[in-house]
Order: structure tokens, then sequence, then C-alpha cells
């Protein structure tokens, strides 16, 4: 009994907190079934987060380094796609070719820019997204106001 509820507990924590930064106004991922992966073209920087299941230990810290800084994120156009069904074969799936836990960042002409293995923090992703060849052509003109994330 001990250890169904320790699962119970493991699996329910993250989503906790997760629901606590949407509930601040931050953070808020989206399932890879309901976006459209050609509607963000150079309107949405993707962030696209796969696992094989829900409760893979990287994606759920992945989810909780994401959920720290959603500001920094926002600030540079960010979208978070996650799929943790690799049955369903969304779309993003099919593109981006994911085995087992992946981090995508793309920029947004939609082309995977950097992939990961391992979860990154929003620090190093940020970092990494300022170095887009499209991200600096937006804080040459004045629209990356949000470059201290």
């Amino acid at each position: 009994m001990k250890t169904l509820r320790s699962l119970l507990l493991a699996a329910v924590l993250p989503l906790s907190s997760m629901a606590a930064a949407q509930e601040a106004g931050g953070f808020l991922p989206n399932q890879a079934a309901d976006v459209v992966l050609g509607d963000l073209l150079y309107v949405k920087r993707p962030i696209a987060v796969f696992a094989d299941s829900p409760n893979d230990p990287n994606f759920i810290r992945q989810m909780e380094l994401l959920a720290r800084d959603p500001k920094a994120l926002e600030s540079r156009d960010v979208i978070v796609v996650v799929d943790t069904d690799p049955e369903a074969r969304s779309e993003w799936r099919q593109k981006l070719r994911p085995r087992g836990f992946s981090l995508v960042l793309m920029d947004k002409d939609l082309k995977p820019v950097i992939r990961k293995p391992l979860p990154w923090e929003v620090r190093e992703i940020s970092n990494a997204i300022d170095k887009f060849p499209l991200r600096r052509q937006e804080i040459q003109q004045g629209a990356g106001l949000g470059m201290g994330g």
C-alpha cells in the first residue's frame, strides 16, 4: 500500500506545481495534438518536450524547470508543446522523430535548432534562443526587450 501511495504522490506533485504556476498566470504547456505546427510559422518559437510516458523522470524534471521562469520564455515568444504519447503519432512526433525523452528548441521558421536528451534550465534555453538568427534580428530591431530573462 505504501508503494501505491508513493507512486500516486510522485505522479501528482509535478502536476500540482504546474497548476500553481498556471494559476499565477505563468507556464502553460500545450498538448501536441492541440497545436498545428504550421500555425506557429513566424509567430511563436516552439519548444517541444517529448517522452514515452508522462511519468518519465526527465519529462517531469523538464516541466518543473520550465515552470520556474515563464516570463523569460514568454518574452521570447516561446510556446511549450508536450507529447508523451508515442502511439498517437502526432504531427510533432512525425516531424521531429524523438526517441525517448527529447527537448527540441525551434526558431520561428519552425526549423529545429537544438536537440537535448536531458532536461535544460530556462536560463540555458534563453541563452540558446538569444543566439538564434531570427531572435538576434528581433533584438536588433528593438523587439527583444525581454533579454534579461
